[in-house]
């Protein structure tokens, strides 16, 4: 009897974890694919120059920053939400176009973070590149971005498929 208890404790030991991973919340791909979905139609409402769709992507209380300068002495410059939109709605020459590669998107409950390296073209002329580190938080309508921050810089490796085609 007491051979049994040992092996029932060994197997639960064993297979509590593996149990638990397997029933742990089926929706975490599907949230994390709602936050990438939330995260491309930002690009795509700028490539589209609509500020009304850009500006619904953002939670009321959402803040933009860049860190610019070189990597050991950054400084942080501050962009209001709303002069962000504004300019998503000006006519512009050629596309604002924004690409996207290799995202990772993190969930816990009603907070999402995604780093996601990008390459920003006009049209199709590249103008810089970074990574873009989004906070998002899900609100009753869905994912909204909380807060985001990006680099800038000219020496990122593209990924071909990434790129224009020409």
């Amino acid at each position: 009897m007491a051979r049994r208890g040992l092996c029932v404790l060994l197997l639960t030991g064993l297979l509590g974890p593996a149990a638990l991973a397997q029933s742990g919340p089926e929706s975490v791909p599907a949230e994390e694919e709602a936050v990438r979905r939330t995260i491309e139609a930002l690009f795509d409402g700028m490539r589209a120059g609509d500020s009304t769709a850009v500006r619904g992507l953002f939670h009321d209380g959402a803040r933009l920053h860049t860190a610019v300068g070189p990597s050991d002495t950054a400084a942080v410059r501050r962009t209001p939400v709303d002069a962000f939109v504004e300019a998503v709605g000006q006519l512009h020459e050629q596309a604002w176009d924004e690409r996207t590669w290799a995202v990772e998107v993190r969930v816990d409950g009603p907070l999402a973070s995604a780093w996601v390296p990008y390459a920003f073209y006009l049209g199709d002329e590249r103008s810089h590149c970074g990574v873009n580190a989004v906070q998002l938080v899900r609100q009753a309508d869905g994912w909204r971005i909380l807060q985001l921050m990006d680099t800038r810089r000219q020496d990122c490796v593209v990924p071909s498929h990434v790129r224009p085609s020409r």
